[in-house]
């Protein structure tokens, strides 16, 4: 497998697995991951949120690790990038008020590179009006964004372990879908 430069867009309470768990699947195919955050360079870090299933009726949420920012966000060049990677947690919904933000993600889509979108981070795909006519799968609570933005909601398996892909868009329910998500994201590199 040749490796490839991947950006990835985080912001505090990112779900620590959907950010931690890529990363790390990423960097031992020997892929370079560039971690960026708006308003954060090199050396930052943001706080993660570990979401978990653990019989509420929504998931809940406990403090969990600081994430490395890698790279300066207001130094991205979507050029020099091979893929785009949108982890979920809260992080998504306001990252995706950030104009720069929504205008990488738009640069990634017009140039057809791969985006992969976990559990909130289809918010993004929402914002950036990439979904018009698209299938998406997400985490179900996002749905409705999905289907008001004229997209068609993917549901997920009742264990949220699955995985969509539609073009250069591969998405999934939540961190249970990883295994899932990453073999179908590894093939679209």
């Amino acid at each position: 497998m040749t490796s490839r430069r991947i950006l990835m867009i985080v912001g505090d309470f990112v779900e620590d697995y959907e950010a931690m768990v890529p990363l790390q699947i990423l960097q031992c195919l020997e892929h370079r991951v560039d971690t960026v955050c708006p308003g954060k360079t090199s050396g930052d870090t943001v706080i993660t949120a570990i979401h978990d299933f653990d019989g509420a009726q929504t998931y809940s949420e406990k403090p969990g690790h600081r994430f490395a920012i890698t790279a300066d966000f207001d130094s991205i060049d979507s050029a020099v990038y091979d893929a785009l990677v949108l982890p979920g947690g809260r992080a998504p919904e306001y990252l995706r008020l950030n104009q720069r933000v929504l205008e990488i993600v738009r640069e990634f889509n017009d140039a057809s590179k791969p985006i992969a979108a976990v559990c909130h981070g289809p918010q993004i795909l929402v914002a950036a009006g990439l979904l018009k006519d698209r299938q998406c799968s997400c985490y179900p609570a996002v749905s409705p964004e999905v289907t008001a933005a004229g997209g068609h909601y993917v549901e997920p398996s009742s264990t949220l372990d699955s995985v969509h892909v539609e073009g250069n868009l591969c998405t999934a329910p939540a961190w249970p879908a990883h295994p899932a998500w990453m073999r179908a994201f590894l093939k679209m590199l």
